[in-house]
């Protein structure tokens, strides 16, 4: 049976019941605002006490539309739903009986099914592309996929992060409907699909809230990427908590991930979210809320938030793998050891004590939480996109340290997340780019080659001439993953390692991972650490990892053997640069 579905939102567009449609806009800083379909003549708007204005009218799917709110101004929708010609033109009236959903059954699946997959859609070839390469994902054993913003932004292409428009799919990856096709066959295949969305701030070309809701911002709150938002108005709190529902219940997305959520300083606005959700969702449909929190805000997750990035996680390898010490990795340069067996053992390293690169306190206290709490990453689009080269972590690391690492990424009891292309061992860099023209095209140029200049082997001007332009066509193209390696030997060992990885992880760990905890994890020799955890049944994961260039560990053999990354071992030794992983009866 086909199905369509509409999640009715506070503002923007939305068909109603009598065959009208509802347009709503914020706009507190205007008196006057008109609605102006293309082709009619324009129509007032009533204005709400709140600053609302609002008009039922006669209106065709698919007709286009703008705001004026200012005689010399019209504007398009910041609710709008489809941006065909881009941020500065008119917004489409969508009809969401125009895709009939074919998987009206699908639930979701747990979270401790989850091994995610994080992607780019645009350098995948669009909506489309991705949902070409989903039987592929799936038969290596992904059975997520976390597409990063798709929310319509400046120009053709942009990591997605400077969206202006959180709810229209920009049209450099398809149209909305192209985006419910990729979920419907993600889920018919059995694959979650979970959605980058970015609330903290709005991108620099094409944001025009500021003409007609100033009260919007917050501007004692900025952050590092932009004006400060005012999540406690009750106006734009409705406005982000209504877009995660709509890519929910109207696109069917099975979670999101709430980029830099410590930027949002309304910490209420989180329990509404969440409230909203319980109360919107259709009993027995797993749905997931993720979030990137410098914070370490563990009461989010013991409140009902399903997971976080561990970034400790992540920072602590890089450091151990690279010796990189620069930027943020100063806060895991001291004992980075004793830090990989803290985030073993508790989850997050930082738990509330201060941070030398900020000189803040971060964190709390979080060893109480399941191991699925946190997600863990050897790369991503930040920490690889925001190296000036764009480097993956195949070219820092030596071989066999990084091989035993991603065997800890896919073989412990966090989440893992591969970044696209990682499972192959892909060697192809991924760089910061966008597709922003004139001054600001220069600004951002100038900006990231500045960002550079306190690091040592980028102190030289002339050095930092060779950042990548992020405005080049050409950074766009550099940063899609070479498929040809995968047929390469580097390219199927890989492959074949991940596959080998993935199918122990289904068949050892997945079923016993409901509420798994650390029992311990010791240092137990130079850059060597050995975790262990209770599963489900009382079974015992343990993990052994020596990532030093010379000194061999003891351990003992464990009494299941599950996986050794080393290419020679006896029992009870422990290589340089290799991992051990097995499970023991309870005693």
């Amino acid at each position: 049976m086909h199905k369509a579905y509409l999640y009715p939102t506070r503002f923007g567009a939305t068909p109603q019941s009598d065959g009208t449609t509802r347009f709503a806009l914020w706009a507190p800083s205007c008196e006057t605002v008109s609605l102006e379909i293309e082709s009619e003549a324009p129509q007032p708007m009533t204005r709400e006490a709140d600053g609302t204005f609002v008009l039922n009218t006669q209106c065709a799917s698919n007709a286009r539309y703008m705001y004026r709110v200012r005689k010399d101004l019209a504007v398009p929708d910041p609710a709008s739903k489809d941006q065909p010609d881009g941020v500065h033109g008119p917004s489409v009236v969508t009809d969401p009986q125009s895709y009939q959903w074919k998987t009206t059954d699908w639930n979701g699946r747990p979270w401790t099914e989850a091994v995610i997959y994080e992607l780019h859609a645009g350098l995948m070839g669009g909506f489309d592309g991705v949902r070409n390469r989903i039987d592929e994902l799936k038969a290596l054993g992904i059975t997520a996929i976390e597409i990063m913003p798709v929310n319509s932004f400046g120009g053709t292409r942009n990591w997605g992060y400077d969206g202006v428009l959180p709810y229209a799919p920009t049209q450099a990856y398809g149209d909305p409907d192209s985006l419910k096709r990729l979920v419907d066959t993600a889920h018919a295949k059995g694959m979650m699909v979970i959605l980058d969305v970015v609330y903290n701030h709005f991108g620099p070309d094409g944001n025009f809230l500021h003409e007609y809701a100033e009260d919007f911002f917050d501007t004692e709150n900025n952050s590092t990427w932009g004006t400060g938002i005012a999540f406690a108005k009750p106006q734009v709190a409705d406005f982000f908590i209504d877009n995660v529902l709509y890519w929910l219940m109207e696109f069917r997305f099975d979670g999101v991930r709430i980029d830099a959520a410590s930027a949002i300083t309304d910490h209420a606005w989180f329990g509404k979210l969440r409230q909203r959700v319980n109360e919107t969702v259709e009993p027995g449909r797993y749905v997931h809320l993720i979030l990137e929190n410098e914070n370490n805000d563990a009461g989010l997750l013991r409140d009902g938030y399903t997971a976080q990035w561990n970034d400790d996680g992540h920072n602590v390898l890089h450091v151990m793998l690279t010796g990189e010490k620069e930027g943020y990795y100063e806060m895991f340069a001291d004992n980075p050891t004793e830090i990989l067996a803290r985030v073993l053992h508790e989850g997050f390293a930082y738990q509330g004590e201060v941070n030398p690169y900020s000189g803040k306190k971060r964190g709390m206290p979080s060893g109480d939480l399941p191991a699925t709490k946190f997600i863990l990453f050897l790369q991503n689009h930040d920490q690889t996109g925001n190296r000036a080269l764009g480097e993956r972590l195949i070219s820092l690391a030596r071989p066999d340290a990084l091989h035993a690492v991603y065997a800890l990424l896919l073989l412990s009891p966090m989440v893992p997340m591969l970044f696209m292309g990682e499972e192959w061992g892909c060697t192809t860099p991924f760089l910061f780019f966008c597709d922003f023209h004139d001054e600001l095209a220069d600004a951002v140029r100038e900006g990231r080659r500045k960002e550079f200049a306190k690091f040592a082997s980028f102190q030289d001007p002339e050095k930092r001439k060779t950042i990548p332009d992020p405005n080049a066509l050409s950074t766009f193209d550099h940063s899609r993953p070479d498929r040809e390696e995968r047929a390469t030997l580097d390219g199927r060992i890989w492959l074949d390692r991940t596959h080998t990885l993935l199918a122990l992880r289904k068949r050892w760990l997945v079923p016993r991972l409901n509420d798994v905890h650390s029992i311990g994890a010791t240092v137990i020799g130079d850059k060597s650490v050995l975790a262990r955890w209770t599963l489900d049944d009382g079974t015992i994961l343990s993990i052994a990892l020596n990532l030093s260039e010379h000194e061999t560990c003891k351990i003992d053999e464990p009494e299941t053997l599950l996986y050794s990354s080393a290419a020679r071992r006896t029992v009870e030794e422990l290589p340089p640069g290799s991992l051990v992983a097995g499970l023991e009866k309870s005693a």
